[in-house]
């Protein structure tokens, strides 16, 4: 039975071309990207050792063979990041068998304060899960009449893979459910991520197992909207983490004129306030 860890270093050993890192190309292969042979030289390995690590058969690899990899795969800072965390995962420091369980939602007074200051602007506190905790008013109408904020307790990893309307309102939807797959990795708790994604697997099938089990760090670029009534927005995204908390408030800036009178207008309608939600 293969760990997050032998996924993540499997997925993107084939994700590279030998060229790329300078070594020959041995021709036509039964599976594509960098040879093992090839990976656990870069590492300073053994093949034996590194295919033990992709099967799950060793779980608890060194600090100095989790870095070694880091540098022969040629990670990124943010792909460390997730090579780090899901070795401490698979190595046990988390439940191996966690129980599902709901997040907290509440959002604390100073952050409601916060996002009061940041009126009229588009501004939401949300986690991992994809759960919006609170939002702005300039949020609401944005994004409501997508049907995003639809129901008691709006979940925007759920609206991605579940709500039709999704795949129009986001214009890059494929990136975006990338993003929210990737993110249930990073829950704010084990427990947390296993709750929702026993539903949402239930719900949306195999593409969001096979983007979340992907491991492929998401960019998180300029958010494109296709809104109902105010066409085509551009958004830049600023994350201002939340660390305490294991949330984040988000705040969503027009990336140019356009998109600015756009939400200007957006605003002028009636929408409701500051909307905390429990």
């Amino acid at each position: 039975m293969g760990t997050p860890l032998g996924d993540f270093v499997r997925a993107k050993r084939d994700s590279i071309q030998p060229q790329s890192l300078g070594l020959p190309d041995h021709g036509r292969r039964r599976s594509p990207g960098l040879r093992r042979l090839d990976l656990a030289a870069r590492a300073g390995i053994s093949v034996e050792y590194l295919t033990r690590i992709e099967q799950g058969r060793d779980r608890r690899p060194s600090v100095a063979v989790i870095h070694a990899l880091a540098d022969a795969l040629s990670l990124d800072p943010s792909e460390r990041d997730h090579l780090r965390y899901l070795a401490k995962i698979t190595g046990g420091e988390c439940s191996a068998h966690p129980q599902p369980s709901p997040p907290r939602r509440q959002v604390r007074p100073s952050v409601r304060e916060t996002l009061r200051l940041l009126e009229p602007g588009i501004a939401m506190v949300t986690n991992r899960l994809g759960d919006v905790l609170a939002h702005t008013g300039a949020f609401a109408s944005v994004t409501g009449a997508a049907g995003l904020l639809d129901g008691d307790a709006p979940n925007l990893t759920r609206y991605v893979f579940t709500d039709a309307r999704a795949r129009t309102f986001f214009a890059d939807w494929d990136d975006i459910a990338d993003e929210q797959a990737f993110d249930l990795w990073l829950a704010p708790s084990a427990e947390n991520s296993a709750w929702l994604t026993a539903q949402l697997a239930a719900l949306a099938g195999p593409d969001f197992t096979r983007r979340r089990n992907r491991h492929v760090v998401p960019r998180r670029g300029m958010l494109r909207l296709d809104h109902p009534s105010a066409g085509a927005l551009r958004l830049r995204r600023e994350t201002l983490e939340l660390a305490a908390d294991a949330q984040q408030l988000i705040v969503f800036l027009p990336a140019d004129d356009k998109t600015a009178q756009a939400v200007e207008q957006l605003r002028e309608r009636p929408h409701g306030r500051l909307r905390a939600i429990s």
